[in-house]
């Protein structure tokens, strides 16, 4: 009676042992390595080869030594399998990135390089990234006018250092692999926020100057100093006043979410308070333009004070233009007609001065003419 010949299927099946599918990830001895190949002895599931493209970067092999691998191919046509290592690092890779993702565990990662975009991160055999907008206070690069080249001139500063980070997003499906330095420090973060208060004193150090003010990494937490608080002066230019990497004392004065609004100037006492004393209302004063603007100018009267004189103020004559009447750093002689302490805000007028100056002409002109 002839020898009845059993497929792999049924010998599999009567050894109870599951057949290799496509995608499954086992263990495998290396039993031949050769230029193009290597074979690896998968135990009772046969044989199966893994081609050199297949093979992980840089990975060295030796025979008998234990390797994990992808299935391919479960039996090509001379019976084996064919496998892949490089895959077998990317599957377990993904399951162990998907547990992490899972319990939102803290994760040190190191980027390997960095476009304007952000990092670009490889763990577990898994290329990710790291976007600029989830990274942490301290690391976010703060640059005028939003340079592109200088924003990756600053993150190409934090390739090659550990980073520590919560995975933001994981798909295996779409290869999509997202981290958030932001995320990782949040729980620390709402813990240091818990400790200040408006109008606390804290140090910290200029991570970035631009046109409306100045960031400054208050130990890991974002602060900004708007430009109207720097100086009791009028501040046209921040980085007159402020650079990156300066060590400064400021106070909080507003706490919005995660970032603290601070002021320079609240450090010290207010020069305007002290010298608006030295005038009161009806005072004429001299004054020197400093802005002009359609409704009006901006005279200053002493270091700290400044004051304006409205349109309406100018002339009793409609329609006049405070440029034609004005120059910027002309010195004029003025009326002073109110003062608002509360508000800060000093009034002038021009047209008063004026009709006085007029007056007293004429009152000249009679004496004259009766001589």
């Amino acid at each position: 009676m002839p020898k009845t010949i059993l497929t792999m299927d049924e010998l599999l099946a009567q050894s109870d042992i599951e057949a290799l599918k496509v995608g499954d990830v086992v263990e495998g001895s290396v039993i031949s390595i050769k230029k193009h190949e290597i074979w690896i002895d998968l135990g009772a599931k046969g044989l199966g080869v893994v081609l050199r493209r297949e093979i992980g970067f840089g990975q060295q092999l030796e025979v008998g030594q234990t390797v994990t691998v992808s299935v391919i191919d479960p039996e090509m046509d001379e019976g084996h399998a064919l496998l892949s290592m490089r895959r077998a690092v990317k599957e377990r890779g993904w399951e162990e990135l998907e547990r992490i993702f899972s319990e939102q565990e803290i994760i040190e990662i190191m980027p390997y390089d960095a476009n304007r975009g952000g990092l670009l991160v490889e763990i577990e055999g898994i290329r990710g990234f790291l976007p600029v907008s989830q990274l942490a206070a301290g690391h976010y690069p703060r640059v005028s006018g939003a340079d592109k080249d200088e924003i990756l001139q600053k993150l190409n500063a934090l390739t090659n250092i550990n980073l520590r980070v919560r995975i933001l997003d994981v798909s295996r499906k779409d290869n999509k692999l997202i981290f958030s330095e932001k995320e990782a420090v949040k729980n620390d973060m709402a813990a240091r926020f818990a400790n200040l208060n408006v109008g606390d004193e804290v140090e910290g150090v200029v991570t970035g100057v631009i046109d409306f003010g100045a960031f400054v990494n208050v130990d890991g937490i974002e602060g900004l100093i708007h430009i109207s608080e720097i100086s009791w002066e009028r501040v046209d230019n921040p980085r007159n006043y402020i650079k990156v990497g300066d060590n400064v004392k400021a106070k909080i004065i507003s706490i919005d979410k995660d970032r603290l609004s601070l002021s320079l100037k609240q450090m010290s006492e207010d020069p305007w308070l002290s010298e608006v004393k030295a005038f009161k209302k009806g005072d004429e004063v001299e004054g020197k333009i400093t802005r002009i603007t359609p409704f009006g100018a901006f005279v200053q009267l002493s270091p700290s004070v400044e004051a304006l004189v409205h349109v309406s103020e100018m002339s009793d004559d409609e329609g006049v233009d405070p440029e034609k009447l004005f120059q910027l750093n002309e010195k004029k002689e003025f009326k002073l007609i109110d003062i608002d302490t509360e508000n800060r805000k000093i009034a002038l007028s021009l047209k008063k001065t004026v009709k006085k100056t007029s007056k007293a002409k004429k009152e000249t002109k009679d004496v004259k003419d009766k001589k």
